[in-house]
Protein backbone atom coordinates (compact mmCIF):
# COMPACT_ATOMS: atom_id res chain seq x y z
CA UNK A 1 0.00 0.00 0.00
CA UNK A 2 3.00 2.06 0.42
CA UNK A 3 3.56 4.53 -2.55
CA UNK A 4 7.62 3.76 -2.79
CA UNK A 5 8.09 3.83 -6.61
CA UNK A 6 8.09 7.11 -8.64
CA UNK A 7 5.13 8.13 -10.55
CA UNK A 8 1.86 8.35 -9.70
CA UNK A 9 -1.21 6.26 -8.32
CA UNK A 10 -4.50 5.73 -10.11
CA UNK A 11 -7.21 5.18 -7.49
CA UNK A 12 -10.45 4.13 -8.77
CA UNK A 13 -13.65 3.30 -6.96
CA UNK A 14 -17.76 3.90 -6.78
CA UNK A 15 -19.20 6.64 -4.53
CA UNK A 16 -18.56 6.22 -0.85
CA UNK A 17 -16.17 3.01 -1.61
CA UNK A 18 -13.49 4.69 0.54
CA UNK A 19 -11.26 5.41 -2.44
CA UNK A 20 -10.52 9.39 -1.18
CA UNK A 21 -9.51 8.35 2.10
CA UNK A 22 -7.62 5.18 0.80
CA UNK A 23 -5.79 7.83 -1.95
CA UNK A 24 -5.08 10.06 1.51
CA UNK A 25 -3.07 7.54 3.24
CA UNK A 26 -1.36 6.57 0.38
CA UNK A 27 0.08 10.59 0.36
CA UNK A 28 0.34 10.73 4.10
CA UNK A 29 2.83 7.48 4.09
CA UNK A 30 4.58 9.10 1.51
CA UNK A 31 6.40 11.41 4.74
CA UNK A 32 6.06 14.74 1.82
CA UNK A 33 4.70 18.18 2.00
CA UNK A 34 1.06 17.05 1.13
CA UNK A 35 -1.24 19.35 -1.51
CA UNK A 36 -4.97 18.66 -2.80
CA UNK A 37 -6.21 19.63 -6.04
CA UNK A 38 -9.56 19.84 -5.51
CA UNK A 39 -11.51 19.60 -9.14
CA UNK A 40 -15.35 20.06 -7.29
CA UNK A 41 -17.66 22.66 -7.75
CA UNK A 42 -19.84 23.85 -5.16
CA UNK A 43 -22.96 24.66 -7.10
CA UNK A 44 -25.81 23.97 -4.28
CA UNK A 45 -25.59 23.51 -0.58
CA UNK A 46 -25.30 19.82 -0.83
CA UNK A 47 -22.09 20.24 -2.87
CA UNK A 48 -20.92 23.13 -0.44
CA UNK A 49 -21.15 20.46 2.97
CA UNK A 50 -19.66 17.09 0.90
CA UNK A 51 -16.74 19.88 0.47
CA UNK A 52 -16.96 21.05 3.59
CA UNK A 53 -16.73 17.56 4.77
CA UNK A 54 -13.73 16.19 2.72
CA UNK A 55 -11.88 19.00 4.35
CA UNK A 56 -12.67 17.92 7.68
CA UNK A 57 -11.93 14.23 6.99
CA UNK A 58 -8.56 15.49 5.55
CA UNK A 59 -7.35 17.32 8.71
CA UNK A 60 -4.81 19.76 8.53
CA UNK A 61 -1.06 19.14 7.20
CA UNK A 62 -2.59 19.89 3.48
CA UNK A 63 -2.52 22.67 1.08
CA UNK A 64 -5.77 22.97 -1.13
CA UNK A 65 -5.73 24.09 -4.74
CA UNK A 66 -9.06 24.24 -6.00
CA UNK A 67 -9.02 23.82 -9.61
CA UNK A 68 -12.17 22.80 -11.84
CA UNK A 69 -11.12 23.29 -15.43
CA UNK A 70 -6.85 23.53 -16.17
CA UNK A 71 -6.19 20.69 -14.14
CA UNK A 72 -3.18 19.67 -16.27
CA UNK A 73 -1.67 23.41 -16.00
CA UNK A 74 -2.26 23.35 -11.91
CA UNK A 75 -0.43 19.99 -11.58
CA UNK A 76 2.59 21.63 -13.30
CA UNK A 77 2.01 24.52 -11.30
CA UNK A 78 1.89 22.20 -7.66
CA UNK A 79 3.90 19.02 -8.55
CA UNK A 80 7.87 19.16 -7.00
CA UNK A 81 10.00 16.37 -6.19
CA UNK A 82 9.30 17.08 -2.13
CA UNK A 83 5.94 16.99 -2.69
CA UNK A 84 2.76 14.66 -3.05
CA UNK A 85 -0.08 15.32 -4.52
CA UNK A 86 -3.76 14.16 -4.04
CA UNK A 87 -6.18 15.37 -7.48
CA UNK A 88 -9.53 14.34 -6.49
CA UNK A 89 -11.31 13.62 -8.66
CA UNK A 90 -10.85 12.65 -12.41
CA UNK A 91 -14.58 12.85 -12.79
CA UNK A 92 -16.13 15.79 -11.48
CA UNK A 93 -12.85 17.04 -13.73
CA UNK A 94 -14.68 15.44 -16.86
CA UNK A 95 -18.08 16.92 -15.81
CA UNK A 96 -16.76 20.55 -15.57
CA UNK A 97 -15.42 19.65 -19.14
CA UNK A 98 -18.05 18.68 -20.64
CA UNK A 99 -20.48 21.40 -18.51
CA UNK A 100 -18.00 23.76 -20.08
CA UNK A 101 -18.09 22.10 -23.56
CA UNK A 102 -14.17 22.03 -23.15
CA UNK A 103 -12.42 19.72 -26.17
CA UNK A 104 -12.12 16.57 -23.69
CA UNK A 105 -9.78 14.50 -26.15
CA UNK A 106 -7.22 17.76 -25.85
CA UNK A 107 -7.78 18.51 -22.08
CA UNK A 108 -7.45 14.75 -21.50
CA UNK A 109 -4.00 14.63 -23.58
CA UNK A 110 -2.76 17.77 -21.80
CA UNK A 111 -3.57 15.89 -18.47
CA UNK A 112 -1.42 12.91 -19.62
CA UNK A 113 1.51 15.02 -20.46
CA UNK A 114 1.32 16.40 -16.95
CA UNK A 115 1.36 13.43 -15.26
CA UNK A 116 4.06 11.96 -17.19
CA UNK A 117 6.31 15.16 -16.34
CA UNK A 118 5.25 15.64 -12.75
CA UNK A 119 8.23 15.05 -10.46
CA UNK A 120 7.57 13.61 -6.64
CA UNK A 121 4.02 11.66 -6.23
CA UNK A 122 0.59 12.40 -7.44
CA UNK A 123 -2.11 10.05 -6.67
CA UNK A 124 -5.36 10.13 -8.97
CA UNK A 125 -8.62 9.76 -7.62
CA UNK A 126 -11.67 8.65 -10.22
CA UNK A 127 -15.00 7.35 -9.84
CA UNK A 128 -15.68 3.95 -11.76
CA UNK A 129 -18.57 4.69 -13.95
CA UNK A 130 -18.89 2.04 -16.41
CA UNK A 131 -19.87 -0.94 -13.94
CA UNK A 132 -24.19 -0.60 -14.26
CA UNK A 133 -26.48 -0.20 -16.78
CA UNK A 134 -25.76 1.63 -20.14
CA UNK A 135 -27.45 5.11 -18.90
CA UNK A 136 -30.77 6.28 -20.63
CA UNK A 137 -29.31 9.66 -21.81
CA UNK A 138 -26.92 10.80 -24.48
CA UNK A 139 -25.15 13.35 -22.00
CA UNK A 140 -24.67 10.11 -19.05
CA UNK A 141 -23.73 7.92 -21.66
CA UNK A 142 -21.34 10.41 -23.40
CA UNK A 143 -19.80 10.91 -19.88
CA UNK A 144 -19.01 7.36 -19.30
CA UNK A 145 -17.20 6.79 -22.44
CA UNK A 146 -15.13 9.82 -22.14
CA UNK A 147 -14.16 8.79 -18.54
CA UNK A 148 -14.06 5.39 -19.08
CA UNK A 149 -11.46 6.01 -22.18
CA UNK A 150 -9.47 8.45 -19.76
CA UNK A 151 -9.44 5.97 -16.65
CA UNK A 152 -7.56 4.06 -19.72
CA UNK A 153 -5.40 6.02 -20.42
CA UNK A 154 -3.92 6.99 -17.04
CA UNK A 155 -4.31 3.06 -15.66
CA UNK A 156 -1.88 2.52 -18.74
CA UNK A 157 0.94 5.55 -17.90
CA UNK A 158 0.64 4.87 -14.29
CA UNK A 159 2.73 2.17 -12.17
CA UNK A 160 0.10 1.65 -9.71
CA UNK A 161 -3.72 1.24 -10.04
CA UNK A 162 -5.94 0.59 -7.34
CA UNK A 163 -9.47 -0.45 -6.91
CA UNK A 164 -11.24 0.40 -4.01
CA UNK A 165 -14.50 -1.96 -2.53
CA UNK A 166 -16.37 -1.65 1.02
CA UNK A 167 -13.14 0.72 1.60
CA UNK A 168 -10.99 -2.10 0.97
CA UNK A 169 -8.24 -2.04 -2.02
CA UNK A 170 -7.35 -4.36 -4.69
CA UNK A 171 -4.29 -3.67 -6.30
CA UNK A 172 -4.47 -4.06 -9.98
CA UNK A 173 -1.37 -3.07 -11.04
CA UNK A 174 2.02 -2.39 -9.51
Amino acid sequence: MTLTSPGAVLVLGGARSGKSAFAERLVAKTGLSRHYIATGRAFDDEMRARIAKHREDRGEGWQTHEEPLALAARIRAVARADRAVLVDCLTLWMTNLMLEERDIAAESSSLLDAIRQAPGRIVLVSNEVGLGIVPENRMAREFRDHAGRLHQKVAALVPEVYFIAAGLPLKMKG
